[in-house]
């Protein structure tokens, strides 16, 4: 099995830190997603490459472990690499680094290619020689819990708002990195001011497009908290979130 990663480092810009100085996960998010998007154009089944097929990949869930807060001033490199794709699930690992090669931060997305007119499931064969020849590596970035996220039924329900344009993507839905912001803002500041990000997963099981109302509902576990975002009947996202008290 080979050894392939893709390395892009990045500065990061004070939009991407929230009010206690820390990435946000919505902009650790887009940072990953910018280096599998990159990672996949040099393998040769990029965004480019598949559109004339009408093919396209789309998150199907997101798993982050920090290893430490990543803060203002931190210069971060990522690396990624696709795992050998299991029937119609592409996996991909991800390590980030800080300027002294440390690592702060392991993720793990999992991916599906579907035809884009009828959102069906492709097999990786429908990649044809790309996938033959794909330098894939077997090497796990991060133990994930369960993929498996419980539902927050018994819940309350915290918060609700409706899609806008500026948060989708050119699959016309919500963009996977914004759902990051849209749980987050399940918490108050109040809460997050006392509490330090160790994980969080996300579970995308439908499209949200321009114009739906998502409501939002929380249940708080012993060790962590689940969130979920609906649209009428459908469920549309799970959240899970485990923190640690603030030491001084």
């Amino acid at each position: 099995m080979s050894h392939y990663a893709n390395f892009r480092t990045y500065e990061l810009r004070y939009s991407d830190f929230d009010f206690k100085d820390e990435i946000k996960p919505s902009a650790l998010l887009e940072l990953v997603q910018q280096s599998a998007c990159e990672s996949a154009d040099e393998l040769g089944f990029g965004y480019y490459d598949l559109k004339p097929k009408n093919f396209g990949f789309i998150v199907v869930n997101t798993y982050c472990k920090f290893l430490r807060p990543i803060v203002l001033g931190d210069l971060i490199t990522v690396e990624t690499w696709p795992l050998p794709p299991r029937h119609v699930i592409f996996e991909r690992g991800y390590r980030v680094t800080d300027r002294e090669g440390s690592a702060v931060a392991l993720l793990t997305s999992r991916w599906c290619l579907v035809d884009l007119g009828s959102f069906s499931l492709l097999t990786p064969d429908r990649l044809g020689e790309t996938h033959d020849r794909c330098p894939y590596r077997a090497e796990r970035s991060v133990d994930v819990p369960s993929w498996k996220i419980p539902r927050a039924e018994g819940g309350r329900e915290v918060r609700r708002m409706r899609v806008g344009s500026s948060q989708c993507d050119h699959y016309f839905h919500a963009n996977n990195a914004r759902y990051a912001d849209f749980f987050l803002d399940c918490f108050t500041m109040e809460e997050l001011a006392a509490r330090e990000v160790t994980a969080f997963q996300i579970a995308y099981e439908k499209q949200a497009k321009e114009g739906g109302e998502l409501v939002f509902f929380r249940r708080d576990e012993e060790d962590n908290t689940v969130c979920e975002a609906r649209v009428g009947e459908d469920l549309i996202a799970r959240f899970r979130i485990w923190f640690k008290e603030k030491t001084i």
